[in-house]
């Protein structure tokens, strides 16, 4: 294929150096993209007088055509080209002569290829909103199948105090909700055209951007034309909102693979969503969780990788610049499918209740609920505190739990003690005394919910 930039070069460079520079294997997922982007083009030329209107309707029924054989099959993307706008205005130029080379007027790759991205991008974010928004989905109703359901907090993963299932379930719901937001936040910046900001300088011909700009679904040129080529915030931060969204699933997976391993045993995984042993017949492995938190480590990698590309490069484009889509499709990509996954397999996820009670009432859980009951009689926090934690040391040498100490012992250790101490130190009560607003307390939990399922369902209108 005849480069399309030849004139101060012959175009003839080495096979090594044609492979090296090619970038179509990587940018060929935007064909849809650079198409609409080219039509728009093509219109407002017409309508600013530098094409023949006759002209650009050959232009923009061609390019349809090009666009319906695309998806159609009847047309197949050339490897050979150097990158997916090559290929098209090729195409154009085959089919309408002279016609077809007039399409890059008032137009450089260095805006064509910044306009698709970021269009691309921006319906990326929206599949990927749609996706997190069904996970989301998946967490609201577990949470609802569990609000009775009691299990041992931790912290430094040991165990804590009691709270309800569908409180520590909620709240990854809130980091999945900042997710949403943070999505939200970078497609806004993200959707300003540089389409007419040219290689760097802008043009001589009196373009109108902001039709191109109102066209192509964006809220309004970019102001620089040098920033409109040589800018890649938007990726930088639509991979920092992957990066995130990432970890909040590399751990919530890693919760998932301690709770299904025999010596947490809180959930079982549906058989679809784990894998066995090629020698341990009694293994059942969650590889899909152990995968999702493995993959976390890629979209990091993308960041950093896109992050080191930007940092030395001087204004206005550079060609180091086309490593930028590998990077971020490959975070697409990759957040997308393990959404996929996850979803489903938190929705298939079978809570074994029983056992998340049994180790709650394990670990003297309820022990600073117990130094509580006594403030509320009258003791200091400390005095308090130091009198539960002797009482705890007490019954690991007795093999007793708090539930179990006789009444008589309590009443040893302080006159404040009564017989209603008992109650006050039951993993239902523990859970339900805590009213405080976000707090494990039922009604808390239950507000919570309420307020992720009204998001959900604004966000759907």
């Amino acid at each position: 294929m005849e480069k399309l930039w030849a004139g101060r070069t012959s175009g003839a460079a080495s096979k090594l150096a044609d492979d090296f520079n090619s970038s179509i294997g990587v940018d060929q997922r935007m064909y849809r993209q650079d198409i609409c982007g080219s039509m728009a083009h093509a219109n407002m030329l017409a309508a600013c007088g530098i094409l023949p209107a006759s002209d650009a309707a050959l232009l923009v029924d061609a390019l349809g055509d090009i666009l319906e054989e695309l998806e159609s099959g009847k047309l197949t993307i050339d490897p050979a080209a150097e990158d997916i706008h090559m290929f098209i205005e090729q195409v154009l130029t085959d089919r309408l002569g002279d016609v077809g080379k007039r399409l890059h007027t008032a137009r450089s790759r260095n805006d064509q290829v910044a306009v698709d991205l970021r269009m691309y991008l921006r319906d990326e974010a929206a599949a990927v909103e749609e996706k997190l928004k069904a996970l989301l989905t998946a967490i609201a109703d577990q949470a609802e199948a569990n609000v009775d359901t009691i299990l041992p907090g931790y912290t430094h993963l040991q165990r804590a105090q009691p709270i309800l299932f569908a409180h520590h379930l909620l709240a990854y719901a809130m980091m999945f909700t900042r997710d949403l937001g943070r999505l939200s936040d970078a497609v806004k910046r993200m959707n300003e055209s540089p389409l007419g900001a040219c290689a760097l300088a802008g043009t001589t011909y009196p373009t109108d951007r902001q039709m191109t700009a109102k066209a192509l679904g964006f809220d309004g040129p970019c102001r620089n034309s040098i920033d409109a080529v040589s800018d890649r915030d938007f990726c930088v931060e639509l991979l920092s909102a992957f990066a995130l969204m990432m970890m909040h699933l590399s751990r919530f997976s890693e919760e998932i693979i301690l709770w299904a391993s025999w010596e947490f045993h809180f959930i079982e995984l549906d058989d679809g969503y784990t894998t066995g042993s090629s020698i341990m017949p009694q293994k059942k492995n969650p590889d899909m969780a152990e995968l999702v938190r493995g993959k976390t480590g890629r979209v990091y990698g993308d960041l950093m990788g896109t992050l080191t590309m930007l940092k030395g490069l001087p204004l206005a484009y550079n060609k180091d610049m086309q490593e930028d889509k590998e990077a971020i499709f490959d975070a697409v990509d990759t957040v997308k499918q393990c959404l996929d996954i996850f979803t489903p397999m938190l929705a298939t996820m079978k809570v074994q209740k029983e056992n998340m009670r049994h180790a709650a009432q394990k670990g003297f859980i309820n022990a600073t609920d117990l130094a509580d009951y006594l403030v509320k009689k009258g003791m200091p926090f400390r005095s308090a505190y130091k009198l539960t934690g002797g009482l705890v040391t007490e019954c690991m040498k007795n093999g007793q739990v708090l539930e179990t100490v006789p009444f008589a012992r309590y009443k040893e250790l302080s006159s404040l003690f009564d017989s209603d101490v008992y109650d006050a130190i039951r993993l239902e009560t523990c859970v339900e005394k805590r009213t405080s607003e976000g707090g494990t307390g039922k009604a808390s939990v239950l507000a919570q919910l309420e307020w992720l399922r009204a998001l959900l369902n604004d966000t759907e209108k």
